[in-house]
């Protein structure tokens, strides 16, 4: 009573064994009784004495051993009740676990408990109990071992479970993958190490796949479904948190693609992304956007499949697939090089996966557009235009490892792949996707080689038809376009956009002088190829010599006039940077000047 009166509990100056003994000896009591009260303020006493000596031992790996042994006693006790067990068991996974990270020996005996637990209570209310003691423990804990005795003890639940196997699996699938992400991505801490929370998330997986085992008909191919999609996210998680280089990571990614032959997906199923759409129809039913968000870089996943493939054999065997067949499928099969290169826009842009993954995708992509052996068809234009907002974001990808890789080769070989897809572009089509990518580009530099492949596009058409003559080209590749001179047309307006911005006026110098330069040097091509073939088309119309004149050439030239006068007594190194950058557009404005010039005075 005294202790009471001077607000001091004795029960707090007590060794925490002693104390966790008389708390459990106190449930005993209370469930013998029959007091449901008492029974429920026991357990509450046991969660926050836990909870209160899990913040104090943090450096006391013995002690907390000893309370984690002690706990695993009391439940493996012959005479306990199963109602104490069912009691306990809601509280206890999530309380036992944040002894995990202390020691391995922590983590065991962890692992012991909720083992006791899971194979004494119900599969489905301990599926529950450990999907709601991950989902609250993310949202403050980071650490990854403290995780793993949960995960182990879910894969057991879902072995256990004796029936509606699938929807079991799609209530955990979610959970397990929030908390590989939040941890697996955590930021605090760059040397974080996930090898035991993966290696749980992948014994998972052969968990579902023996289930499915036991599974027939839609049952067996949903689940198997689900599988594959939880294979594929895993997948990007490992990709994005582990060095590829790692020795721990080449043996991940091979056991994830050893799951791919099962669940029935082929490289070029996913390459493609027609698997991806047969899983996820299987799987995900009306209005259920809450699940497919933590599915959401399954198509990501896909394509990582693919690239991890060629990059490592052991990933590639582990997969059961033939690379160099893939490949010379994709360069035969227009239909399906279309949707691989769309698939690649989940990697050229992404911040998180390292170089290593771009290089490759890059290669990947030379390799399937490497020569020209399919047969066109009519379907060629259908198929393009059905991908063409994927196959524009994977060009954009494309554009961003140009700028910003630090490899002088791979922005070689990522502008060769440009150049090729570009190539197989439809020609009724090429035109609107170069104007999106230079009206979506801020790079002066990058819209100057933009420039300079439509000047490119232009000397080809120009080189076959003088090869195998006008006619021929009409009635082969340029048929779809109402022009029979097609790119000279397209130039104008791709012109225009540069030397005519949409915010008015000329556009600015000398920060956009590349790609002033380029339009210059791109119209001077045209300009002198359609006066030297005296080709009847629109650059050479009168009203369009005239706007090229009066729109383009004439403020450009008042600018650059300006410019050279204040810059003028300037003799700083900005000044003369300036009039470097400046020197050779004005070369090429004075002589496209002339030309218009001399043009028009033959309509005067």
């Amino acid at each position: 009573m005294s202790a009471e009166i001077d607000g001091h509990d004795s029960s707090s100056d007590q060794h925490p064994l002693l104390r966790l003994q008389e708390i459990l000896t106190s449930i005993s009591k209370a469930f013998e009784c029959g007091n449901i009260s008492q029974s429920d303020n026991s357990v509450a006493e046991l969660v926050k004495f836990l909870d209160s000596v899990s913040d104090s031992i943090e450096s006391d790996s013995k002690n907390a051993s000893e309370i984690l042994a002690e706990i695993h006693e009391f439940l493996c006790t012959p005479s306990l009740d199963q109602a104490i067990i069912d009691s306990l068991s809601f509280e206890l996974p999530k309380a036992v676990t944040k002894f995990a990270g202390l020691s391995s020996s922590c983590s065991e005996i962890a692992n012991s408990i909720i083992d006791k637990l899971v194979a004494t209570c119900s599969p489905r209310d301990m599926l529950s109990i450990l999907c709601e003691a991950l989902d609250s423990s993310i949202k403050t804990i980071k650490e990854c071992d403290y995780f793993v005795p949960l995960l182990s003890g879910l894969l057991k639940v879902l072995l256990s479970t004796q029936r509606r196997h699938f929807e079991q699996a799609k209530v955990a699938v979610p959970v397990i993958l929030k908390v590989l992400k939040t941890v697996s991505l955590e930021e605090d801490d760059e040397n974080r190490e996930c090898q035991h929370l993966f290696d749980q998330a992948i014994g998972i997986a052969d968990a579902i796949r023996q289930v499915c085992l036991k599974l027939e008909g839609r049952m067996n191919e949903k689940l198997r479904a689900l599988l594959g999609l939880y294979v594929l996210q895993i997948m990007v998680l490992v990709s994005v948190s582990m060095d590829h280089k790692s020795p721990r990571c080449i043996p991940l990614v091979s056991q994830l693609s050893g799951f791919l032959p099962y669940c029935h997906l082929s490289y070029l199923g996913l390459i493609s992304g027609n698997d991806v759409d047969t899983m996820t129809s299987l799987v995900v039913g009306d209005n259920e956007d809450d699940f497919m968000s933590c599915l959401s870089n399954v198509e990501q996943g896909a394509s990582l499949s693919v690239i991890w493939g060629s990059m490592s054999d052991q990933v590639v065997q582990a997969a059961g697939e033939d690379l160099t067949a893939l490949k010379g499928e994709l360069q035969s099969n227009q239909t399906k090089k279309w949707q691989a290169i769309a698939m690649l826009k989940h990697i050229f842009p992404s911040r998180k996966l390292s170089w290593e993954f771009k290089k490759h995708a890059i290669d990947f992509l030379l390799h399937i557009t490497d020569g020209n052996n399919y047969q066109k068809s009519d379907s060629d234009h259908s198929d393009f235009a059905s991908n063409m907002p994927s196959v524009f974001a994977a060009l954009q990808g494309v554009i961003m490892v140009i700028m910003y890789a630090q490899s002088s080769t791979l922005r070689k070989n990522a502008f060769d792949a440009l150049k090729r897809v570009i190539a197989e572009v439809p020609y009724s089509e090429k035109r609107d996707v170069l104007k999106a990518l230079m009206t979506n580009c801020d790079s002066s530099s990058m819209i100057a080689v933009l420039l300079d492949i439509v000047r490119q596009e232009v000397l080809k058409e120009r080189n076959k038809r003088k090869s195998i003559g006008n006619e021929e080209v009409q009635q082969g590749e340029n048929e779809a376009c109402p022009n029979t001179f097609f790119w000279p047309a397209v130039v104008l307006e791709l012109v225009d956009l540069v030397l005519k911005p949409s915010t008015g006026g000329p556009p600015p110098l000398p920060e956009y002088g590349d790609a002033v330069l380029s339009a210059l040097n791109l119209y001077r091509f045209v300009l002198l190829m359609e006066l030297k073939e005296e080709n009847n088309s629109e650059v050479l119309s009168k009203s369009n010599l005239k706007k090229a004149y009066n729109e383009w050439l004439l403020p450009l030239r008042t600018l650059l006039t300006g410019i050279a006068a204040e810059n003028k007594d300037d003799y700083d190194q900005l000044a003369v940077d300036t009039e470097c950058t400046l020197n050779p557009i004005v070369l090429v404005l004075y002589r496209c000047i002339e030309l218009v010039e001399d043009k028009l005075k033959q309509f005067a």
